[in-house]
């Protein structure tokens, strides 16, 4: 029997965004607009947030972890990216590339579950505001973030190590701007039914699951507010969720757009994919600061600390 002479990768080549021939420097101007938007915007939230004792409540709490999150998913993908829009190598090492593939699915996974525990918090306050500092305590907020940052890892093994236990001895060229498991599994020189049909199925469980419960959430409390029969209690409650619903809807839109039809184009996908980590970690933290008057008001105070006295 001869044996056949495979080359074993040990590296891959970003190909980048497609179509995009002659745009780089735009391309590199947005991005790393967008990126320092988010880091700006994002630390600023979780500064404030810590500086300022009146935002030391559950809801600010997890509204530090979602800063974190966002700053997170940007910087996964975006700093290599800029490299390859600069003109510098498009190489990626195969530990860089599993590295991009883990935290994307890891920092995906945490947001979406971190969006079902700050619903629960706000279906806590909005319904039993009486029993809510002793339901949503320290403990149980440690608790409820610690569990989506641990869940999420284990998810995150799962598809990593699946993907990765394949073999790679074909080409290394990733059409794609960033490693993900759909573009990365096509060079596989081997069986992608399996790990194709355990993404799909892993990754359309957790943001059903977790929409399924953000949906009982306010379900539950628009039949409180119903029963309330206050238009204070409506303008209370459309104040507290409208950020919430607001980054609910932008996360989980394309979410369903790009992991429920995998075969639609590269086109679309790319600009799905763009908007999901890069566009809305940016926005994020202007939608919950442009209506809320505690974050506004603890801005101001921290400027005014900064800035020196005359």
């Amino acid at each position: 029997m001869g044996l056949v002479n495979h080359t074993v990768v040990t590296h891959f080549i970003l190909l980048g965004i497609p179509n995009a021939d002659g745009l780089q420097t735009i391309l590199f101007i947005t991005f790393l607009a967008f990126y320092l938007c988010t880091l700006l915007g994002n630390l600023t939230i979780f500064s404030v947030i810590l500086a300022d004792p009146r935002l030391h409540t559950p809801m600010y709490f997890f509204l530090c972890n979602l800063s974190l999150l966002d700053i997170g998913i940007s910087s996964n993908s975006i700093p290599k990216y800029l490299t390859i829009l600069w003109g510098q190598s498009r190489v990626i090492s195969l530990g860089g590339c599993m590295s991009q593939v883990f935290f994307g699915h890891f920092l995906g996974s945490t947001e979406c579950l971190l969006y079902t525990v700050m619903a629960y918090d706000r279906y806590v306050a909005i319904c039993h505001p009486l029993r809510y500092l002793l339901i949503m305590n320290r403990r149980v907020c440690a608790l409820l973030a610690a569990g989506t940052w641990i869940t999420s890892s284990f998810h995150a093994t799962i598809l990593t190590s699946l993907t990765f236990t394949l073999p790679y001895c074909g080409s290394n060229v990733v059409d794609y701007f960033f490693c993900d498991i759909f573009p990365v599994v096509k060079l596989a020189c081997a069986d992608t039914y399996i790990i194709e049909t355990v993404t799909l199925t892993n990754i359309g469980l957790v943001p059903m699951t977790c929409f399924l419960l953000i949906l009982a959430s306010y379900i539950r409390i628009i039949y409180s507010v119903l029963n309330m029969n206050s238009a204070e209690g409506w303008r209370k409650t459309a104040s507290t969720c409208a950020s919430h619903l607001v980054v609910v809807t932008l996360f989980f839109s394309p979410c369903a757009l790009i992991y429920t039809q995998p075969q639609q184009s590269k086109v679309l996908m790319t600009a799905v994919q763009i908007f999901d980590n890069v566009v809305t970690p940016m926005l994020n933290p202007a939608i919950y600061t442009l209506r809320n008057k505690e974050v506004k008001a603890a801005l101001k105070k921290l400027r005014g600390g900064l800035m020196p006295k005359r």
